[in-house]
């Protein structure tokens, strides 16, 4: 299953209030990364799968509609997974992508990566 063009499209909207994002093809759905973190993405799976800093993932997980994000027998304790029930106007999805944006610009800054685009991994041609 390929991750919900329809969500992907409502996302990359909201998410440029925040700011420019790179979106990159991770775990068969859409991530959207700011400044090299990811802050959400489009699962292919359906719905989203948003960053948490896990201090309030208990609270979270006690939501209609939200639960872990589980790859193989793991389960995350800072990324939930939010059924696209949940993300039904813009003002829920919103919510949503801030509560990743926050989680992400609170991360260190990654080397190489600077105003939300990356730099080139090529040298510089000699002049």
């Amino acid at each position: 299953m390929t991750y919900d063009e329809q969500l992907a499209a409502r996302v990359r909207e909201l998410m440029a209030e925040h700011g420019p994002a790179e979106e990159k093809a991770m775990f068969g759905g859409l991530a959207f990364l700011l400044e090299g973190h990811m802050a959400v993405c489009v699962s292919h799976d359906g719905g989203l799968l948003v960053r948490t800093d896990g201090s309030e993932s208990e609270e979270l997980l006690s939501q209609k509609h939200v639960g872990p994000m589980v790859m193989g027998s793991q389960s995350s304790r800072t990324w939930l997974r939010i059924d696209a029930a949940a993300l039904g106007t813009d003002v829920e999805l919103a919510a949503w992508l801030a509560r990743g944006v926050t989680t992400a610009r609170a991360q260190p800054p990654k080397p190489g990566v600077r105003s939300g685009r990356a730099r080139s991994s090529r040298a510089p041609r000699p002049r």
